[in-house]
């Protein structure tokens, strides 16, 4: 571990590994979650699963008690954007769940979301799904040694404004390691060459969040969940990358290899 500047903290190639088996391990089990989904279900059964998955893996769960969150699991449905609670709420046909989870495993954090439908969806919830995921790609791609953090912003914020959807300005992607949220701060919005540069060690939990209306959002009585001012739908999606000479190396894909190795 070293100081990459900027309160940065570079991981060498053992904690990359530690941090690869956090995400391996997150990215299970919100796939796991995903497959869950369906009309009628409880998002309370969801996080259920979540902490007998946690305990048999023998993690911790990283958002259960930070800053006094309730819960393993963020479930957020429709116009929510972020730190759903899970509850007795049922899902029904046609919604669009976020899913949003951390991990603590043996002193390293693990950080991934993605949304998806529960049945069948509505065409323009599909292609803000499709965008949001798109522009999370754009967003690794441009996770190389010498570019700056505002070329990743850039990349996300033309992408989706050009496909008529905004960026979530509030909330941001962040740096990862033996802690939740850690320097650099990665906005969705931005300006190519600005912000600090991208260097070999830095590992960035890149997320996207897009409504399918304006950016606005309000926080609701809970304290917690983010909703969009007008109402519109959101999705959310979030993978963790590494900065290596050869590229960016997407931790939270691990588990799609070990799955098709099997």
């Amino acid at each position: 571990m070293s100081a990459g500047g900027n309160g940065i903290v570079l991981k060498d190639a053992r904690e990359i590994e530690k941090l690869r088996r956090s995400a391996r391990l997150v990215r299970e089990i919100l796939e796991e979650v995903r497959a869950r989904l369906q009309p009628g279900v409880q998002t309370i059964e969801l996080e259920r699963h979540v902490e007998k998955r946690l305990e048999l893996a023998g993690a911790k769960p990283a958002f259960k008690g930070y800053r006094g969150y309730p819960c393993c699991l963020c479930t957020s449905v429709n116009e929510e954007i972020l730190h759903g609670i899970p509850s007795s709420r049922r899902l029904k046909e046609g919604d669009i769940v976020g899913l949003d989870l951390g991990v603590v495993l043996d002193s390293y954090y693990g950080d991934s979301a993605l949304t998806a439908p529960v049945g069948k969806i509505s065409g323009e919830a599909e292609r803000l799904l499709g965008v949001a995921k798109e522009a999370l790609e754009l967003a690794i791609g441009e996770a190389h040694l010498g570019n700056r953090v505002g070329d990743i912003s850039a990349a996300v914020q033309g992408f989706v404004e050009k496909n008529g959807f905004s960026v979530v300005r509030e909330f941001v992607g962040h740096g990862i390691g033996r802690a939740l949220h850690e320097e650099p701060q990665v906005p969705n919005y931005g300006r190519r060459g600005h912000g600090p540069q991208l260097k070999e060690g830095m590992v960035l939990a890149l997320e996207t969040m897009v409504t399918a209306g304006g950016p606005e959002l309000r926080i609701m009585p809970d304290h917690w969940t983010a909703v969009t001012a007008d109402g519109s739908n959101t999705a959310h999606f979030e993978h963790m990358v590494a900065i290596t000479r050869n590229g960016p190396d997407v931790l939270t894909r691990e588990w799609d290899k070990v799955r098709a190795g099997h």
